[in-house]
């Protein structure tokens, strides 16, 4: 449906003739969450598909969804608008380190952080993916309709659709029928600020707004609730702070690159010793530091930056049992 006629449309059978039709919020959201649906799927044909059963592959292509959405290569997408999303680049290499962890043997020989990890990436992108579909698709209509999306006021379809997720009953009241924060409204403000603004040194500022208002809401409104606020997961996360089984567990890092690993220092933020990673303050200081390292490597080397997106960004049709496209850790200097 085009950008401006997202809430109400002219349509009939009669050729040279229309009949008016109105799409309401919930109607719109539906529209919305199952793109999310299909993104997450293995379609067969045009009707039907299942979700996909690997972890790391989910994570592959969402964080191909993502960097896609900074790229502005999904629907609705505007090249000149490159950036307003800027959470969405960062967002990329974050679900790609997820990917990166699920495929670790010692990871999937722990099922509660296996299934944890596997679980808060699965909803973090319906909750955030579905928030940007809607801005590029119906932008129009994000008032008042944003202030509306609640996944049990999808049509009865949909609900269907979603009642296949996996882990659908816990999760969706833990993340509130992923209705609207005041993060998410930040974020959207922030993007819409970047479209108007010429001045790129005052676009740099508004980016890092946007992107610590996702953070803010990814941390807060989704992950916490969702997995750290699990006894099994969040256990496990303090355990492995101790000596005796720190050496089991998969480092506590961010690397900006489409590889697992990185010999450069420069390409990888490492969490504090002392971070309390079921803790969300604790966590968000670590978050700041790894964005700052991200905006950093945007504004000197954004070439080096975007190949790496893009590169990512291939993966959007990532089957289960289809290995990664692998590179050797990327040697780098600022």
């Amino acid at each position: 449906m085009p950008e401006k006629d997202a809430v109400q449309s002219r349509t009939n059978s009669t050729q040279g003739s229309c009949k008016e039709l109105q799409c309401d919020c919930d109607t719109m959201w539906s529209l919305v969450q199952q793109k999310c649906t299909m993104r997450m799927c293995r379609l067969k044909g045009s009707r039907t598909g299942s979700i996909l059963q690997q972890f790391n592959v989910r994570a592959r292509r969402i964080s191909a969804t993502y960097a896609r959405f900074y790229l502005e290569l999904e629907d609705g997408g505007k090249d000149e608008f490159k950036g307003r999303f800027y959470w969405m680049a960062l967002g990329a290499f974050a679900s790609k380190t997820v990917a990166c962890s699920l495929e670790l043997l010692r990871v999937q020989m722990l099922p509660s952080v296996f299934n944890g990890l596997g679980k808060g990436n699965f909803w973090l992108f319906q909750d955030i993916a579905g928030w940007h579909w809607y801005y590029t698709l119906y932008r129009n209509s994000v008032e008042p309709c944003f202030e509306r999306r609640d996944a049990s006021s999808y049509l009865r379809p949909v609900q269907a659709q979603v009642a296949n997720y996996p882990w659908k009953d816990k999760a969706l009241p833990k993340i509130k029928d992923m209705k609207i924060s005041a993060h998410i409204k930040l974020a959207f403000q922030k993007a819409r600020e970047f479209e108007s603004e010429a001045n790129v040194s005052k676009q740099a500022s508004i980016q890092m707004a946007n992107l610590m208002a996702v953070a803010d809401h990814e941390q807060r409104e989704i992950l916490q609730p969702l997995i750290y606020d699990e006894k099994c997961f969040s256990g496990w996360v303090a355990a492995q702070r101790s000596i005796w089984v720190s050496w089991a567990s998969p480092k506590l890092s961010l690397v900006f690159s489409s590889a697992c690993d990185t010999r450069d220092a420069h390409l990888e933020s490492l969490a504090a010793d002392d971070t309390v990673l079921e803790d969300v303050e604790s966590r968000m200081i670590w978050i700041k530091r790894a964005a700052d390292s991200f905006h950093s490597l945007m504004q000197k080397k954004p070439d080096y930056m975007e190949a790496e997106l893009r590169a990512m960004a291939g993966w959007v049709t990532m089957e289960d049992s289809e290995p990664p496209v692998l590179k050797p850790p990327q040697i780098y200097r600022l």
